[in-house]
């Protein structure tokens, strides 16, 4: 018998749906569509849904709703078909990257580990489009699936202190965006020019869990080192 879906209490307001224990893009979508019907059930008491790699943390008010009903409609959102007749439609968002230089001081040694050329680094990296699997870390910081496992590298045996904000970084089989300055181990690879986190927009995270991200080279002469 299969030990999932598995849903265990934190506290008396909050519910943590477990889907599964790997990281893959197909149970990643069922974190979000199990959100969606949530969100659109009308379920008095629910909260803010955050979504995980394989996890669905509910939120709930336990003075404004039934906790036992809100069990109810977690199961029957879970026993609903999930042939995938029901689509997630994620956005699609560009995100220009300059590569390389200072900008990207950690390329080279990126490059040095996999056996590939600067510039077949920086080709891979932006040859496909990445969901956003999760939020974390900092506000704003999307956990990037999907990269070519080519370019896998470990983090950094010593975290820096400082690293800029809109950095581009790998980190094993991951990449991801520092939305703002803060210490960090990833490899930084490039920056892009734009703010990830801005408290002074209505939505202030520029990605959400579910978006598709593509990164698109920048020209040397605009700033970066590679093409």
């Amino acid at each position: 018998m299969s030990a999932f879906p598995r849903l265990q209490w934190q506290g008396d307001s909050a519910l943590l749906v477990t889907l599964g224990d790997c990281i893959d893009e197909a149970l990643n979508q069922q974190v979000y569509l199990l959100a969606s019907r949530l969100n659109s059930s009308g379920l008095p008491g629910l909260g803010e849904c955050v979504p995980g790699y394989a996890t669905l943390l509910v939120h709930f008010d336990p003075l404004a709703g039934d906790v036992e009903r809100l069990r109810e409609v977690v199961l029957h959102a879970l026993d609903t078909d999930r042939s995938g007749s029901e689509v997630f439609q994620p956005r699609r968002i560009e995100v220009p990257v300059w590569y390389g230089g200072a900008f990207g001081p950690d390329l080279e040694d990126v490059a040095r580990h996999t056996g590939l050329h600067p510039d077949e680094v920086i080709r891979l990296h932006c040859s496909r489009d990445y969901p956003v699997y999760m939020m974390g870390f900092t506000p704003g910081f999307p956990y990037l699936g999907g990269m070519d496992v080519r370019l896998a590298t470990p983090r950094l045996a010593t975290p820096r202190t400082r690293i800029p904000a809109g950095s581009v970084g790998i980190a094993g089989e991951q990449t991801g965006i520092y939305p703002q300055e803060s210490p960090g181990g990833w490899r930084i690879i490039g920056r892009t020019p734009l703010r990830l986190f801005d408290l002074d927009r209505e939505i202030p995270c520029l990605l959400a869990p579910g978006d598709r991200v593509r990164f698109v080279p920048l020209p040397a002469d605009v700033g970066g080192a590679h093409v």
